[in-house]
């Protein structure tokens, strides 16, 4: 079996479509190959896994100047002519889009060669390559049932996600801990909301321990107001550790009885995986306003709570925080609520859907050896 996986940019397209493929290999002896573009993260994470990875020259569409636009459009035929050399060369027996630039020429590439194609959608509401593309796929796996309607033959499959993050066992007890990040870059508005937060959160919720994410950018200052606090708060006050970065974040989710992050297709994933109450704070420049979505879907599911960045003002969120910290009844429904919404087949069931596009009915068994 043959299997291109096609798009990229950023690590909620490149990490489900680097499972998939690690699903597609182990399972049915795949070969996979990977169509990217030069700016995207895939070039480093796909090497990184072991999978080529060849590239096409196209540029943006959505949220981009009128002359990025022309230029993008007069760039498509190119970029959906060389995804096409690229398909003959390695004669596909599947196509998998997961969205980003990459994704469109490609996949309308193997349409017009009558390849078989499978879309992966991890959002509410399609990007824009997997809406170009939504009606001429053979088929989609999504992660939200809403989702189905945009495309052909779809089926709720999940994001695929680390199994460390489905093995986190429900917190029980313990110091209240609240886990703050905004990817691994950070938020801004997330690391602000929360320095202007910390007095009234002192106040409100006494004794709470604090681990935050806060980026590379906004270290130093975020560090600086949470030592302030400390030299002046009361007892029994709160506690915190302040990272950069955190290396091993499934065990920051185990540690914590809430979150507050973005709302991420992958981040999304992961916090049903772990059964984590959340406070969503949306990236407002997401493409097609996607993180929105995402939050509002998990809010109407009772899993989240979901505030825009422009309504995050400091006592609010410090009296959401603690309101939530000191409801145990509330954080139980958002945990089981959340963790109803996991999919921890996920990787398997989208690999599955592509080696029957494919026309391989079997996988490889373990055979001990």
């Amino acid at each position: 079996m043959r299997a291109i996986l096609a798009g990229g940019g950023t690590g909620g397209h490149v990490i489900p479509a680097l499972a998939i493929a690690d699903e597609l290999k182990h399972g049915y002896g795949a070969n996979c190959l990977f169509i990217g573009t030069a700016r995207g993260i895939e070039n480093r994470l796909v090497p990184a896994a072991g999978y080529p990875l060849q590239l096409v020259r196209v540029g943006a569409l959505k949220n981009v100047s009128l002359v990025i636009r022309a230029k993008t459009a007069l760039d498509l035929p190119r970029a959906v002519w060389g995804a096409g050399r690229m398909l003959n060369e390695f004669a596909p027996d599947v196509v998998i889009g997961v969205g980003g630039y990459a994704s469109g020429p490609a996949m309308l590439a193997a349409v017009m060669k009558h390849i078989p194609t499978l879309a992966f959608e991890p959002n509410v509401v399609p990007g824009f390559a997997n809406r170009v593309v939504a009606k001429l796929v053979s088929a989609a796996a999504v992660h939200f049932e809403e989702t189905a309607r945009y495309f052909r033959h779809a089926k709720v499959t999940g994001v695929p996600v680390r199994h460390a993050f489905f093995e986190i066992p429900p917190k029980r007890g313990g110091t209240p801990t609240l886990l703050v990040f905004g990817g691994s870059q950070g938020a801004h508005a997330i690391n602000q909301a929360m320095v202007r937060c910390l007095h009234v959160l002192e106040r409100e919720a006494p004794g709470i321990h604090i681990v935050h994410q806060t980026g590379e950018r906004d270290y130093n200052d975020v560090l600086s107001a949470y030592q302030k606090l400390e030299n002046v708060c009361r007892v029994p006050g709160l506690t915190f550790e302040i990272f950069k970065f955190i290396e091993d974040m499934p065990a920051a989710f185990a540690r914590a009885d809430l979150v507050v992050c973005r709302s991420g297709a992958s981040t999304v994933a992961e916090m049903a995986a772990a059964g984590k109450p959340a406070i969503f704070v949306p990236f407002p420049r997401a493409a097609d306003d996607h993180q929105r979505i995402n939050a509002e879907a998990l809010a109407r599911h009772g899993a989240a709570v979901a505030v825009e960045e422009s309504k995050l003002g400091g006592v609010w969120l410090a009296e959401t925080i603690a309101a939530l910290l000191q409801d145990s009844r509330r954080l139980k429904m958002m945990r089981e609520a959340a963790r109803a919404l996991a999919h921890p087949n996920a990787a398997r069931d989208i690999a599955e859907m592509a080696a029957g596009l494919a026309g391989v009915n079997f996988q490889i068994t373990d055979q001990g050896g």
